[in-house]
């Protein structure tokens, strides 16, 4: 397990020509790219957490039947200064580092006593994000670099908080219908508040002369109020519909003022991050058109969540689907510490992944009873009206086990049918890729022996009618480093292997990515 996590990797500039078995589809053009940590020891200094690591991109690109790889190390301020130094100098967020001679490079000097909130990592490593023609690795910071999705350069470093006022960003946003970017970020005590933002990066500017930038146009379409000025909720996703924003602020917080302290106290800034098993969690809407939220006060018990599979509107209601957790074991799994041989033995989640499905009446009688169930959908999701007019809500549960989870993009914010994921059981590492049916809740698996696949990508065929017509991309790393890892193509619909493209190199364990179609793709001269 150790030889899977821990271990650096060594990036591949150059283009390697997969090894192709099967037959892939015709309509299969353009590229597959992935982000996550790929490099953990740096000098003699090694981070305390998977999530830590470098930066390390890769693409599989399909060219009539050919499939080509590469990889490149993000070359982030972060990165450079690391290995200018080599050792870690820049703090992530489970490695406190110390002292911080980068001072040179990172505008700000790191004042905890004059600035609540430390200058974060630009080591973006979880997802890559489509913002107007150009694409971006992202991380859960206020900085974003944009990147060449074809060499794999990176280019310029983006300050989301140069354009609106926020300390943290998701690295799961949303698409409109015309390519708008909507994402959510968290401002902390600004002008005396904490608040939660949800803004619009606009897909395209007007041309005047020269091209402008589009976070230049970047607008706030509405701010919520955190329950706690000092304790605002950590959320990874959020969920859309075709009217509303569903933001669930959960008890699972950041402590501001020990963030603050964290570099002088020589912990980390994970440590700051608290579960409350007795606190509620809230469910915020928020109207698209109106930019208000829905006066309604809506919640449920305790939990812990970090994806949004889909969400919908439906009679008056809105169906959220998620994947939570009832403590936060999740994120301790993934220290280094942890993941060693015994790791399969040793690591078991205490909680296991639940796909939950909330209910929730946005149009109900006002004049019901209290104590009364307000859904009307048929579900085994409640929302029981109380005393005081909030909405105390339950889920329904359609499956257990899966986590990493994607759908049919073009049914985003619509009724679906079909979830890909990657399947888990006490253990956080996957072993199977899993299609389940939230209608019928069927499941079909595929698996192998000593694979471990990463999150599934959904691919739709461009003449596709159906929900399911397409393929379904997954990175899979093998339990033997001898053996050659490889990107397994899956037809959708029926879940059976189309093909492989096995390549033979070291290659990482990712987190997140997306499937970008040939036309969507600049050549390397524009």
């Amino acid at each position: 397990m150790d030889t899977l996590y821990g271990r650096n990797k060594e990036e591949h500039p150059e283009p390697i020509k997969a090894e192709v078995q099967g037959q892939l589809p015709t309509w299969l053009q353009g590229m597959l790219l992935r982000n996550g940590p790929g490099m953990h020891t740096i000098g003699d200094s090694k981070y305390n957490h998977w999530f830590d690591g470098l930066a390390l991109l890769h693409s599989f690109t399909f060219k009539n039947g050919e499939v080509y790889y590469r990889s490149k190390f993000l070359r982030s301020d972060t990165y450079n200064c690391n290995i200018e130094a080599n050792r870690i100098v820049v703090s992530e967020f489970g490695t406190m580092a110390y002292p911080d001679p980068c001072k040179n490079i990172f505008a700000k000097a790191f004042s905890y006593l004059s600035h609540t909130i430390p200058e974060f990592t630009d080591n973006c490593l979880i997802n890559i994000m489509k913002a107007g023609d150009d694409f971006y690795a992202t991380g859960e910071t206020n900085f974003i670099r944009k990147i060449n999705p074809q060499t794999l350069e990176t280019l310029e470093k983006v300050d989301y908080s140069k354009y609106v006022s926020v300390n943290l960003a998701t690295s799961h946003p949303h698409y409109d219908s015309a390519g708008n970017v909507l994402n959510m970020g968290t401002s902390i005590v600004d002008k005396g508040k904490t608040k939660y933002l949800l803004f619009k990066i606009p897909s395209s500017v007007p041309e005047q002369g020269k091209k402008k930038s589009c976070f230049k146009q970047l607008e706030v379409v509405c701010s919520i109020p955190s329950h706690s000025l000092l304790h605002p909720s950590y959320y990874h996703s959020f969920g859309i519909t075709e009217n509303y924003i569903v933001f669930i602020e959960q008890p699972f917080k950041l402590d501001i003022l020990k963030m603050a302290t964290a570099y002088m106290r020589g912990v980390t800034w994970a440590s700051c991050l608290a579960f409350n098993k007795d606190d509620k969690t809230w469910f915020h809407f928020i109207d698209r058109r109106t930019k208000k939220e829905v006066p309604t006060k809506f919640y449920t018990d305790a939990l812990v969540f970090f994806h949004h599979v889909n969400a919908y509107e439906e009679d008056g209601h809105i169906v959220f689907d998620i994947i939570a957790y009832t403590d936060n074991s999740l994120y301790d799994m993934f220290y280094l510490k942890n993941l060693n041989r015994d790791f399969e033995k040793n690591a078991k989640l205490t909680s296991i992944p639940t796909c939950r499905r909330f209910v929730v009446p946005l149009q109900y009688d006002k004049d019901a009873l209290v104590d009364s169930n307000l859904v009307t959908l048929p579900s085994t999701a409640t929302a029981v009206k109380e005393k005081d007019g909030s909405i105390y809500c339950q889920p329904e549960i359609l499956c257990e086990g899966i986590e990493l989870p994607r759908i049919n993009y073009d049914y985003n914010g619509k009724k679906y049918k079909y979830i890909f994921a990657t399947q888990v059981q006490w253990s956080p590492v996957p072993t199977e890729i899993a299609k389940f049916n939230t209608q019928t809740k069927e499941m079909v698996q595929w698996r192998e022996d000593d694979c471990w696949p990463s999150e599934p990508v959904f691919v739709p065929n461009p003449d596709g009618k159906e929900e399911d017509d397409g393929v379904v991309l997954t990175c899979v790393v093998k339990s033997d480093p001898k053996d050659p890892p490889f990107l397994l193509i899956l037809d959708a619909k029926t879940f059976t292997e189309l093909g492989r493209a096995i390549v033979n190199v070291d290659m990482h364990m990712d987190l997140h990515g997306i499937f970008i179609p040939q036309q969507d793709m600049k050549t390397e001269t524009e």
